[in-house]
């Protein structure tokens, strides 16, 4: 009797044991959300989540193990997903990377991820891609040092997701070398695109709508050396050099030279694409940002006769006008460039 009693227990504990799911449950509450739904993605996956008015989401997935992004309407991030997955997932959009938290079955080895992206937006250094070959190997061999450190740290995140990391670091020193050249092969030939601009009338922008108040013409500058930063609200590698142009506009204020940003928002972001609700964000991340120079706003977003005029098709884009305005250079080095001091102290009558 005793030993058909443990028997039983033991098959009570079996008929207890849940099988493992078959599918992950994503669930969380984004402050100040920027749509009504937030989009998982892959190159071969799509699945969209409607989000609720409290910003709260909920959803059950089947998945293949692996990389997914998620992008809410205005900004991405990216996170590791397998079945089995219960993920609790929290943000702000007003400080979207910094406050993006799991909790749950997987949140270690996504907030392993959140803390690697914050940790990679100060890790390269201003530049990178402007450096001379044996400054830019001795840097990158530092970040693949720091890297390496901070994999090591996290031995105990997902073990597939750890081979994939430690996968990537051992070819990132070649990997980031070949970028490396491609870059420099992409500015030699963006170099010779836009050659035929120098010393030619600039294109110019009449009453673009200025943050200030009123509006601004590129004629208004007559007699200064104008540096236009073509950006948007929305754009990563934008915002990422906004210190270093105000280290610029800083070290410059006292020279002939005007710094305008010229903003291209046009509703990107926003539902139903509304430039309205662009307009206002791209205000307030003045404030908040404490921006500085001539801050206007594109009439046409990207079809503006300036935009066109000058090719532009990625940004940011820096273009330098002299005081006569006509073009020094239509694809000028970027603010966190050490080439654009090079370039700036080199003007005359500066």
């Amino acid at each position: 009797m005793k030993k058909l009693l443990i028997c039983l227990a033991a098959l009570a504990i079996v008929a207890c044991e849940e099988a493992p799911k078959d599918y992950v449950t994503l669930s969380g509450k984004i402050t100040d959300k920027n749509s009504d739904s937030i989009v998982l993605r892959t190159q071969t996956y799509s699945k969209t989540i409607p989000v609720n008015e409290d910003g709260t989401f909920k959803d059950t997935l089947k998945v293949d193990a692996g990389m997914y992004n998620f992008y809410d309407g205005g900004e991405s991030t990216n996170l590791y997903l397998k079945n089995g997955y219960d993920l609790t997932m929290t943000l702000d959009t007003k400080a979207f990377d910094e406050s993006i938290t799991y909790e749950g079955l997987g949140a270690e080895t996504n907030n392993y991820l959140v803390k690697k992206a914050l940790m990679e937006e100060t890790l390269y250094p201003p530049g990178l891609w402007d450096f001379e070959e044996d400054a830019f190997k001795s840097a990158t061999s530092e970040i693949h040092s720091k890297l390496t450190v901070f994999l090591d740290n996290n031995k105990t995140i997902d073990s597939t997701l750890f081979s994939l990391e430690k996968k990537n670091l051992d070819a990132f020193k070649e990997g980031i070398f070949n970028a490396y050249k491609r870059n420099k092969a992409a500015a030699e030939a963006r170099a010779a695109q836009f050659a035929d601009f120098i010393g030619q009338p600039a294109p110019t922008f009449e009453n673009y709508e200025n943050a200030k108040g009123g509006t601004t013409s590129l004629s208004d500058l007559k007699g200064k050396y104008v540096y236009v930063d073509v950006w948007a609200t929305w754009c990563g590698p934008c915002i990422r050099e906004i210190p270093a142009l105000k280290e610029v506009e800083k070290e410059f204020h006292d020279k002939n030279i005007a710094f305008v940003s010229l903003s291209v928002d046009d509703g990107r972001g926003y539902k139903d694409r509304d430039a309205a609700a662009a307009k206002e964000g791209w205000k307030t991340m003045i404030k908040e940002k404490d921006l500085g120079g001539i801050q206007v706003i594109s009439d046409k977003g990207w079809q503006s006769d300036f935009v066109q005029e000058f090719k532009i098709q990625g940004i940011p884009r820096f273009i330098l006008i002299d005081p006569a305005g006509n073009v020094v250079d239509a694809d000028a080095p970027r603010p966190s460039s050490p080439k654009l001091r090079d370039v700036l102290n080199g003007l005359e009558n500066i």
